[in-house]
């Protein structure tokens, strides 16, 4: 059945189907090459909301038959969103910012189609797309100041202006402005960790979820510098002619932008190319010492981390799946942060904090296995601990949570892997294209509706259910084959950390 919503843009028409109206494709703003978002232009008569709108520009990936984004569609005209909302109303809504290492994924993508939570919880739903890569993150002030206007966060200026439509027109759509929850995955998390940090975002949210990922991945403007120089030489051109990336074909701007990715990565660069720039404007400090002088004070917080996050990055490694002593040893001293001087030992350390912890708990200690350990940690677990300890000094509405569940895949080689939560959030479990990835049955159906109560439970009164986190306690709900709070998980391994605070 068709449904018709007056917004201050137009009338868009959806569709009802088992008690939950969905419109997609509903634009929220105007991408200009490089530049901000702008307001979309207003349309007359009636915009069919039926389809998604095209994705963000981005190259091919090998996770692309899960991550299930339709490239044929993408688009610099790209800045869209989706709603699914039981009706008419004043429910709590839920925002959902996608992960991909800001460079690939899309608010469309069937993993987080959002009709189950919106049902069950009683919800609105909304995700959304934002500018990727070096359409989203390329910084090129300090080049070319009088070029482009391209300050390195045009993406994070597309999620603040989707927040901002949520903010004015989520109340035709059954859904409460005043108690909206903004949540996300890995880079989405990352995201969702920034916006804490940025003025023009205060108010927008009152609450936040943050799935395997922080804020240490945010790029200074010296480092954006770099990135920007590189892109340009990339394309051949030198600081003072980057107006001209205005004309290049979208093709070599994404070919360049892949080359500088792989690059980086290959020469062991920390962090990732195309990430928020801490810009003194958009974005005035790092939004870990943000929210430690407690700018994020009125915002409730649930966060947590899957435990094998970096299993999913050794199916494209093979060296990390023969990794001897020694190799292990190299690796970890590239990869550790703190003084280089410092990193043998420090790498050492890791080895032994983590052999004799997990030897402990009849865990493996091969160096494949505790070289996914340690980059887990490194990577995702201490950093969203850590931002949860900061928060916590503000805001008692602080929780924490560990996704323990095992997928099936290759004989459960993945284990808890990076991203295989996210199918039990949206109830996504059946979808063929993901059922392999998290396996079914009554026992994942049961955790699905475990963690989808949770956080709904969480959205509506910043409570998931179970006690607070703080740094004596710790207390953290395991999810997985079996459930339950456990007070400080892996205690061992995060104390190792301690030495680094993260920012």
């Amino acid at each position: 059945m068709e449904v018709t919503i007056e917004t201050s843009l137009g009338r868009v028409a959806g569709v009802e189907a088992d008690g939950v109206q969905v419109f997609r494709g509903i634009p929220f703003a105007r991408a200009q090459r490089f530049a901000p978002p702008v307001r979309p232009e207003p349309w007359a008569g009636v915009r069919h909301a039926t389809q998604p709108g095209p994705v963000a520009p981005q190259n091919p990936s090998v996770l692309g038959p899960l991550v299930g984004v339709d490239l044929q569609t993408a688009s610099e005209d790209c800045l869209a969103l989706n709603v699914w909302t039981p009706g008419p109303g004043r429910r709590p809504v839920m925002v959902w910012i996608h992960g991909g290492a800001f460079v690939m994924g899309a608010g469309s993508q069937p993993m987080y189609d959002g009709a189950r939570l919106a049902r069950r919880g009683d919800v609105v739903v909304v995700t959304l797309n934002y500018r990727l890569g070096a359409l989203g993150f390329l910084r090129l002030d300090d080049l070319a100041p009088h070029g482009l206007p391209a300050a390195g966060n045009q993406g994070l200026l597309d999620q603040i202006a989707a927040l901002e439509w949520v903010r004015d027109e989520i109340a035709a759509f059954g859904g409460d402005p005043r108690t909206v929850t903004v949540f996300g995955e890995s880079a989405g998390a990352m995201s969702v960790a920034t916006l804490l940090a940025v003025p023009r975002a205060q108010g927008l949210f009152c609450r936040a979820i943050l799935q395997s990922g922080a804020a240490n991945f945010t790029a200074t403007r010296e480092v954006a510098a770099e990135v920007g120089r590189a892109f340009l030489r990339e394309l051949g051109l030198a600081p003072h002619e980057a107006a001209r990336l205005r004309e290049v074909p979208l093709p070599r701007l994404l070919a360049a932008q892949e080359r500088i990715f792989v690059e980086r990565t290959r020469a062991g660069q920390h962090g990732l190319p195309f990430a928020p720039v801490v810009d003194g404007e958009v974005l005035p400090v790092h939004p870990l010492l943000a929210i430690r002088q407690g700018v994020a004070r009125d915002v409730a917080l649930l966060a947590g981390t899957n435990l094998d996050e970096n299993k999913l990055f050794s199916v494209s490694d093979g060296a990390a799946r023969t990794l001897d002593e020694p190799r292990l040893l190299r690796r970890l001293t590239r990869n550790l942060p703190g003084p280089l001087a410092e990193r043998p030992a420090r790498a050492a350390e890791a080895i032994a904090v983590y052999r004799e912890a997990r030897r402990a708990r009849g865990e493996p200690t091969t160096p494949p296995e505790l070289w996914s350990a340690i980059e887990t940690d490194r990577v995702f677990r201490y950093p969203v601990t850590r931002l949860a300890e900061l928060a916590r000094a503000h805001q008692p509405r602080v929780y924490a949570y560990l996704f323990t569940w095992t997928s099936p895949l290759l004989d459960g080689a993945l284990g808890a892997c990076h991203a295989l939560e996210l199918p039990f959030v949206f109830g996504t479990l059946t979808d063929p294209r993901i059922a392999a990835f998290t396996g079914g049955g009554p026992e994942a159906e049961a955790l699905a509706g475990r963690m989808q109560a949770a956080w709904v439970a969480f959205a509506r009164t910043g409570d998931p259910g179970w006690p607070a986190y703080d740094a004596t306690r710790r207390a953290t709900m395991r999810l997985g084959h079996t459930s339950g709070v456990e007070d400080a998980p892996r205690e061992p391994e995060r104390r190792f950390w301690e030495f680094w605070d993260g920012a």
